[in-house]
């Protein structure tokens, strides 16, 4: 099947109309035709091959022109009846044409449909003057099975296109979601590099002219968190670039990288301590990264909303699920505390990233004053 369908559309039917010459040349299938009218039966001359040719041969343009397939053999069915010629099996791409032009008629489908019942109604008289014994209910029944056809076809069209229509919504829906994606990641990657920058800036303009050794200090780890965010987006950038996804390089910030993201936090000024219980792992599933989202997500804030207060990083990972929790204890400004992790579209984010994994994040503050962030996320079965 995977071969017939990647012929071309002219090749195909092409291929249906040699069938029907074929069948009509093999003795016995004229029963199997279409006939009209019950005129006595006329043996077959060289007009009757030419007409029964007409009736077949049009079929490799039922796809291509379907509205010159069915008028070139409808002619010929009209032509072949009238003249009282013995049943073929050609008579049957009748048929096959008026469910050709259901399906795959673009424009003036009215009028062609108009146009074929007007030349059936010809027929129809025309037999009646060569004198059919066929009654009108026999002309209605048959007149019938040929608008059958056509309805198939229209059908088949209908359905089609709503497949189309499918396809397309779930194009634009994936497209969504991935420019979600893509929003979430720029907000983690931009925020956390940004927020540690504005605070190493402020500390070192503080200490320019009370320690300049801190506050050059301070300048370095400026210059070296821009240039991780610079190679964070280019990672990014370079993952939305790839079409082959087997050959991605790994999302920048998964949890193998979280000491790391402890470590800049700290030459940030924020005191934060990190615990783990098990082994961090790679995975393609997103677990690791959504993870580590959580983690920069709230140490970002803490350290915007609440810089030098002690913030402890919990982290556990087990065959099933990864556990992380970031405290943020109380500090001087208990405001500040507690907004520690209520960034707006940062909490939102990190709630619906978590969600799409199955998982649970809970924020909020603490009986003690401090700000907790805590999400549990199930790994997939494959991770």
């Amino acid at each position: 099947m995977r071969w017939w369908h990647a012929q071309g559309v002219l090749v195909r039917d092409m291929a249906v109309a040699a069938g029907v010459v074929a069948l009509t040349l093999v003795p016995g299938t004229g029963r199997l035709g279409a006939a009209i009218g019950d005129l006595p039966a006329r043996r077959l001359d060289w007009a009757g091959v030419a007409l029964a040719g007409l009736l077949s041969a049009p079929l490799l343009l039922r796809r291509l022109r379907p509205g010159w397939c069915l008028a070139l053999v409808g002619g010929g069915f009209c032509a072949y009846e009238l003249a009282g010629y013995t049943p073929v099996f050609a008579t049957l791409g009748l048929y096959v044409a008026l469910y050709a032009a259901g399906a795959y008629v673009e424009r003036g489908r009215a009028w062609i449909a108009a146009g074929a019942a007007a030349g059936y109604l010809l027929l129809a008289a025309g037999l009646r003057l060569r004198g059919s014994p066929d009654q009108p209910s026999d002309f209605l029944l048959f007149f019938l099975a040929l608008a059958a056809c056509w309805a198939a076809g229209a059908w088949m069209r209908d359905r089609r296109e709503a497949e189309a229509v499918r396809r397309a919504d779930s194009v634009a829906a994936a497209m969504s979601q991935e420019r979600a994606r893509i929003a979430r990641e720029l907000h983690d990657i931009v925020t956390h590099h940004v927020t540690a920058m504005v605070i190493q800036a402020d500390a070192a303009t503080y200490l320019v002219s009370q320690a300049p050794d801190r506050a050059m200090a301070g300048l370095t780890a400026i210059g070296e968190t821009g240039r991780r965010a610079l190679a964070d987006l280019r990672d990014l950038l370079a993952v939305l670039r790839t079409s082959d996804p087997s050959s991605r390089a790994p999302t920048p910030g998964e949890l193998v990288g979280l000491a790391d993201l402890v470590e800049r936090m700290r030459e940030a000024g924020q005191p934060v301590e990190l615990i783990e219980e098990g082994a961090p792992r790679r995975s393609s599933d997103g677990v690791e990264l959504a993870a580590y989202r959580v983690a920069q997500e709230s140490l970002t804030n803490a350290l915007k909303h609440a810089p030098g207060s002690r913030t402890v990083v919990r982290v556990g990972h087990h065959p099933d699920e990864v556990r992380i929790e970031v405290t943020t204890a109380a500090g001087p400004d208990r405001a500040g505390s507690r907004r520690a992790g209520t960034h707006g579209y940062g909490l939102l984010g990190l709630a619906e990233r978590v969600g799409l994994y199955g998982g649970d994040l809970q924020a909020g503050p603490t009986e003690d004053g401090a700000f907790r962030v805590r999400a549990t996320i199930p790994r997939s079965g494959d991770a």
